[in-house]
């Protein structure tokens, strides 16, 4: 989900809700405690030199169950993040605090907000080496004991 398309489903939310991969909800009394703009530059195995730019928000509870935060508010920190940080229509990756750090890309169901996971990938696969997935067929599909004439118990196999 890119910043603009979460201000979006902001302007038509009572409140805010986000859900973890497993189903399980954020704590209604969290707070956004940082909206950044995080620029990598790397080189993929590969040899090839990239760079990228997320949005970053991070997730933290805190023991204060009198605060919410509502869609508006969020959207006055999203809006001051833009003009101070000059963030760019990117896409977000929320942190948030489970046994460690965890950062997961964001979705819209509609009512809440998902974590998704984000998963590593190989970025140079056609360079490096790495074989491409072979399509996995049965073995009842293989035509070839029929083409040659032999069928199983037969015995000419």
């Amino acid at each position: 989900m890119r910043l603009s398309e979460i201000k979006a489903q902001l302007s038509n939310l009572d409140t805010i809700g986000f859900e973890l991969p497993n189903g399980q909800m954020v704590p209604r009394h969290f707070h956004v405690t940082e909206v950044g703009k995080i620029n990598k530059s790397f080189i993929d195995c590969g040899g090839t030199v990239r760079n990228e730019v997320v949005v970053s928000f991070q997730l933290w509870e805190a023991n204060d169950y009198d605060h919410r935060l509502h869609p508006e508010k969020l959207v006055d920190i999203i809006e001051l993040s833009e003009k101070v940080l000059g963030l760019p229509d990117a896409e977000i990756e929320v942190e948030y605090q489970g046994d460690t750090i965890g950062k997961f890309g964001l979705d819209f169901d509609g009512k809440h907000f998902l974590l998704m996971s984000k998963q590593t990938d190989c970025l140079a696969r056609d360079k490096c080496g790495i074989p491409q997935e072979k399509p996995r067929i049965r073995l009842s599909q293989l035509s070839m004991a029929k083409t040659n004439g032999c069928e199983p118990g037969s015995g000419c196999c």
